[in-house]
């Protein structure tokens, strides 16, 4: 059976292979869907919390930005399962919020429901800048699972370097949300606080999934497999 003009192959080597199409990084990294559902908790909790104390309602403010985050949360998880998402995914998004909420409760300061996202944003920078400089980029964990690669992927010097200079990519996304997101914590700022959680959530997100692929074939030589394909060769050389 004749492989059909749109098969290609991508196998070093094995000339006679066809396999599926490369996968882009925007496939393996999702992005965008799981940021927007994020920004949606916050912007539930923002609009209760500054009606309920612009219209007086019963109650401190802040309970009812927590219900509506919940119950926002909540909605995003059954549209999620009904879409085919995955379960435990779901059930991380909404147990994030409902800490987030607690720590909003119990504190009793609304700005205190962003907490747990700063914190997020830290050990987030802090764990992917590591993981570069032990050699071990997070990017490279991802894709190389979602493939089923294991480690092969830190085997090819190449593409370890790629995965290396896309994870600063990443680093650098949380650094922003940090540098914009604490100045504001720290001035109470709960509106502005939501405003930036919304405009530098899947923006963000979505650029780093842009720049990834980039990133990482500006480390590939001519003939390299790309990602699904790396190539097992000497040990890494320093970056």
């Amino acid at each position: 059976m004749r492989a059909s003009p749109g098969d290609r192959s991508v196998s070093i080597g094995h000339p006679q292979q066809v396999t599926s199409p490369e996968p882009s990084l925007t496939e393996l990294l999702g992005g965008r869907g799981g940021a927007v559902d994020a920004t949606v908790p916050v912007a539930a909790f923002v609009l209760a919390w500054a009606a309920a104390g612009a219209l007086g309602w019963p109650g401190q403010p802040v309970v009812w930005g927590g219900g509506a985050a919940v119950l926002a949360a909540g909605a995003v998880g059954v549209v999620r399962l009904r879409a085919g998402g995955r379960p435990r995914a779901v059930v991380f998004g909404l147990l994030g919020v409902t800490v987030a909420v607690i720590v909003a409760l119990a504190t009793g300061r609304a700005a205190d429901f962003f907490l747990v996202r700063l914190l997020g944003n830290a050990v987030s920078a802090l764990a992917w800048a590591v993981s570069i400089v032990v050699r071990w980029p997070l990017l490279g964990l991802i894709v190389g699972t979602a493939l089923g690669q294991q480690a092969r992927w830190r085997r090819d010097p190449d593409l370890l370097r790629g995965y290396q200079r896309a994870s600063w990519a990443w680093v650098l996304q949380y650094v922003v949300r940090l540098a914009v997101f604490l100045p504001l914590y720290f001035a109470d700022a709960v509106v502005a606080l939501g405003i930036a959680q919304t405009v530098l959530t899947w923006p963000l997100v979505a650029v780093c999934v842009a720049l990834s692929w980039p990133l990482v074939r500006s480390a590939l030589p001519a003939g390299h497999g790309g990602i699904r394909h790396p190539a097992e060769r000497s040990r890494p050389r320093p970056e």
